[in-house]
C-alpha cells in the first residue's frame, strides 16, 4: 500500500485535519490557477484542471472559490504568476524525498526548503537524484468498513485499474494517470464512495528505517508539507502499520 494513506491516518490522529483546511484551500487554489493558465478554463478540455477541481470539491471548497481561481488562471481576474519547481533530496537514513512546489518567489522557496531539509537531518540533492525511483499513478482509497476488497476489486479492474490491494482499514486502487478519471467515474457510478482520490508520485520500492529515523523522516515530511509553497511531498519511506510517532 502507498505510504501516503498511512501518513494521512497519522496526521488525522494528531488532530491536524481541521487545522490544515485553510492551508489546503490555499494550495488547491494555486493548483487550479496554474492548471487554468496552462490549459485553459474549460474542464472538459483540460485534464489537469479537471483533476484539480475534483480535489477541491472533495475538500468541500466553495464553488465561488473554485471559479475565482479559474478566472485568475485565465486572466479574467488579476492573479499571481506561479512557477512550478520540484526539489529532490534525502531524509534521515537516506530516504528519498521529492517536493513539488508552486511559488511566486523562487529564492524564498528554495531557501525555505533547503533550511527545512538541513535542520531536520536531510539534504537537498541535484535534479534527478531520486526522481527515477518514482512513477506517477492514480490512487483511489476506499474504507474496508464500507466495502469488501472483493467487490472493489471486481469493479475497479473492469473500469481499467491496474491493481487493488488492502491493508489495515484501507482498500487502495491503483491506475495509470491517463485512466484516473475513467476509473474514478466508473467507481462512483457503481456506488463506491472514495476516501481519497488523486494522482501521486509513487515509489517503485519502499525503504524501512528504525523507529527513530522513521519518526524524524515523518517530521521532515510534515514540515515540508506545511510550507505554503509546497503542493506535494513524495517519499519512499515505509511506515509500519503499528507505527506511533509519539513513542
Amino acid at each position: 500500500m502507498s505510504g501516503h494513506s498511512k501518513w494521512a491516518t497519522i496526521r488525522h490522529k494528531k488532530g491536524a485535519a481541521d487545522a490544515k483546511r485553510g492551508q489546503l484551500f490555499t494550495k488547491l487554489i494555486k493548483e487550479i490557477t496554474v492548471a487554468a493558465r496552462m490549459g485553459g478554463g474549460e474542464e472538459d478540455a483540460n485534464p489537469r484542471l479537471r483533476t484539480a477541481v475534483l480535489k477541491a470539491r472533495d475538500a468541500n471548497m466553495p464553488k465561488d472559490n473554485i471559479d475565482r481561481a479559474i478566472k485568475k488562471g485565465t486572466g479574467d481576474l488579476e492573479g499571481v504568476d506561479y512557477v512550478e519547481i520540484t526539489y529532490e533530496g534525502y531524509g534521515p537514513g537516506g530516504v528519498a524525498i521529492m517536493v513539488d512546489s508552486l511559488t511566486d518567489n523562487r529564492n524564498r522557496t528554495a531557501a525555505d526548503i533547503r533550511s527545512i531539509f538541513g535542520k531536520h537531518g536531510g539534504n537537498l540533492g541535484e535534479s534527478g537524484c531520486v526522481s527515477y525511483l518514482f512513477n506517477r499513478k492514480g490512487i483511489l482509497d476506499y474504507s474496508t468498513e464500507k466495502y469488501s476488497e472483493e467487490e472493489v476489486f471486481e469493479t475497479a479492474l473492469e473500469a481499467g485499474a491496474a491493481d487493488v490491494s488492502a491493508e489495515g482499514d484501507t482498500i487502495e486502487v491503483t491506475c495509470d494517470p491517463d485512466d484516473f478519471e475513467a476509473v474514478l467515474g466508473a467507481m462512483k457510478e457503481a456506488g463506491f464512495e472514495h476516501e481519497n482520490a488523486e494522482i501521486l508520485k509513487v515509489p517503485e520500492a519502499r525503504v524501512s528505517l528504525d523507529h527513530d529515523r522513521t519518526r524524524k523522516s515523518l517530521r521532515l515530511i510534515e514540515l515540508l508539507e506545511d510550507n505554503d509553497d509546497v503542493q506535494e511531498v513524495s517519499s519512499n519511506l515505509d511506515i509500519p502499520d503499528d507505527f506511533d510517532p509519539d513513542e
